[in-house]
């Protein structure tokens, strides 16, 4: 599937955002049109494609609404195993329940979108621009309104490394407050991110 400004501005977009709303309770398809359109500003700035992270943008939070019976059958129809940290956190099942969804149901068959979506609440090490992107989208998206989003929203606008590094502490930290586990792709991430481009003499 060709993911082009066409595409971008075509009635299939249109089908989608009606897909979307019924699909989502009314802030959070809010939310996806802003991360949509802050996917795209953030894609400009880092060098992603635009118009797939506008599309996967919109449609990253798919089935953030859908009930556990619901993210339940799309894990069994597709073979998704979740491991322990993720059955304990369902808040991160919409991440990859989503991603099965959008290759699957819309058939979207785009590996940079795919792997966006599946990535944007835990991200992972060594992560693409379009997953970077989606990933600080989310954080910085017009609509959030925790108490360090200009920070994050500077930051993002300034480098990336140190605006991921910044959305990875501040996730881990809220974590570890909650007494919860930390999805194994974000330590990674973390960790990834704080050894970029140092190097190290034994």
């Amino acid at each position: 599937m060709l993911i082009d400004e066409e595409f971008i501005n075509s009635k299939i977009i249109d089908e989608y955002k009606n897909l979307l709303s019924s699909k989502l309770n009314e802030k959070r398809y809010y939310h996806s049109l802003c991360v949509a359109d802050e996917a795209k500003r953030l894609a400009d700035l880092y060098g992603a494609d635009r118009n797939k992270a506008y599309l996967a943008g919109l449609l990253h939070d798919i089935t953030k609404n859908s009930s556990e019976s619901e993210h339940l059958q799309i894990f069994k129809a597709f073979g998704i195993i979740l491991t322990d940290v993720e059955r304990s956190a369902e808040k991160l099942w919409h991440a990859i329940s989503g991603a099965a969804y959008v290759r699957h149901f819309l058939d979207i068959d785009d590996e940079e979108i795919i792997g966006a979506i599946r990535y944007h609440t835990t991200a992972r090490e060594n992560m693409t621009k379009l997953q970077s992107v989606l990933y600080l989208a989310d954080f910085t998206s017009a609509d959030r309104d925790y108490d360090d989003v200009d920070i994050m929203r500077k930051l993002a606008y300034e480098s990336e490394d140190k605006a991921l590094l910044y959305a990875l502490e501040y996730t881990i930290k809220e974590l570890l407050e909650k007494g919860a586990a930390v999805h194994p792709d974000t330590v990674s991430a973390y960790n990834y991110t704080v050894l970029k481009g140092k190097t190290y003499e034994i």
